[in-house]
């Protein structure tokens, strides 16, 4: 395994990581920009964009981007969180070049075709649809906007439906334009690549990004409350959580050891717990979300209508029993589950890829998996019970979707 990073003179850097002895590679273009950079007007914005990329260029139509990367075997794919927009392939070792290719046709020369935006708008607005229709997934929109209310990291990555139906060819370009700028890209490569080709492929491929200084976003102020929606469901969707810690933080280690502790497994509390020892759900996690400013720590369970008076007290014992109850053999498992999640996607290229893009745009370098281990090796009983006793002192955001009437927290 051989890392290696360049900056062009446009600043998009390129980060590789050579894997031998495999035939196949994943890449990809990571842009600073998700739905948290949006102003209120065009929320959904950047989604919508990820979706107009492959709907035709000044050299490809729609279905000859599709046709080009799949007559090789190859995929392409994007998607869009509340920091980045991603755009990235897999393909075989010798088709590389067109795979990176078909990428900076995608990002630089789309023509924003109006029927195609006319279709594409209905293609989402059905998607916004969906995401309203599955409890387990909107309940999460309802989380974050009450985490974060009237704040860009508080809105949907979707957008609103009347958002999506006013955003016009304009928006779309004009958005791209602003935000879309070589120091908030990277270009990731792992697996049957070599360096200075990519290298030298991105110098004549990326040749008309915008390289003028962006606008920082918004920084994100917790503010916590509570949500409730009735919903004539089978049963009722529930998130607790608190305000945790950006990418970054000294505490993000030992959140995420307490956060596998609590959540992360059947052999975590609450799942031994809710759903072992009392039948109250089929399923129960808890995870951290960090991001650039701040983070969420967050409880997921579904039960039924009859369940929820058993339930969340429930949830408060486990919680407030953690601190003088921890032993140091659940320390040592889950540890060993962080550390052999992390080099089990050592196996994967896209997994790598993605990482060396992600690393690269929050920390500025690629963090070696081993600096990693070290760091969770390095988390003590101590430090665990500490963030854990800080965490749940905070401030809580309770959201809850289903039948019945209102539950609080």
């Amino acid at each position: 395994m051989t890392i290696r990073i360049t900056t062009l003179d446009n600043d998009l850097r390129v980060i590789t990581d050579d894997i031998p002895g495999i035939a196949t590679a994943a890449l990809g273009l990571w842009v600073e920009v998700g739905a948290r950079n949006e102003p209120a007007a065009i929320n959904g914005v950047s989604h919508f964009l990820e979706h107009m990329a492959f709907k035709g260029t000044t050299t490809r139509s729609a279905l000859e981007i599709v046709e080009a990367i799949e007559n090789v075997g190859g995929s392409l794919n994007a998607y869009t969180s509340k920091e980045n927009t991603a755009y990235h392939a897999r393909t075989l070792a010798d088709d590389v070049p067109l795979a990176l290719e078909l990428i900076a046709d995608i990002i630089q020369n789309s023509v924003f075709d109006e029927k195609e935006i006319a279709r594409e708008r209905e293609v989402i607005l059905q998607e916004i649809g969906q995401a309203v229709d599955t409890p387990d997934d909107i309940i999460f929109d309802h989380f974050q906007g009450t985490a974060f209310a009237g704040q860009p990291l508080g809105r949907a990555i979707l957008g609103t439906p009347e958002i999506v139906r006013s955003l016009s060819r304009e928006d779309l370009q004009g958005y791209m334009t602003r935000e879309y700028t070589a120091p908030r890209m990277v270009f990731a490569a792992a697996g049957a690549v070599d360096h200075d080709h990519i290298v030298d492929l991105c110098q004549k491929r990326f040749t008309t990004l915008a390289t003028h200084p962006t606008e920082k976003y918004q920084k994100a102020s917790y503010q916590g409350g509570h949500f409730y929606e009735k919903k004539d469901l089978e049963q009722v969707h529930i998130l607790v959580g608190f305000e945790s810690c950006s990418y970054g933080d000294p505490d993000s280690y030992p959140l995420a050891i307490f956060s596998s502790l609590l959540g992360g497994g059947m052999s975590s509390r609450l799942f031994q717990e809710i759903r072992e020892k009392r039948g109250l759900v089929y399923t129960i996690s808890s995870f951290n979300s960090p991001f650039r400013d701040t983070g969420l720590f967050t409880i997921y369970a579904g039960t039924g209508e009859e369940k929820t008076k058993e339930l969340l007290p429930a949830i408060k014992g486990v919680l407030e029993d953690f601190p003088g109850t921890l032993q140091e053999e659940e320390i040592a498992r889950s540890k060993a589950q962080l550390k052999a999640g992390l080099l089990m996607g050592l196996e994967r290229t896209a997994s790598r890829c993605e990482k060396l893009a992600q690393h690269m745009m929050i920390y500025g370098r690629p963090i070696p998996y081993q600096e990693i281990i070290e760091k969770v090796d390095a988390v003590t009983k101590e430090d665990i019970i500490s963030v854990a006793t800080r965490l749940i002192a905070r401030p809580p955001t309770f959201t809850a979707l289903g039948p019945g009437g209102e539950i609080r927290w």
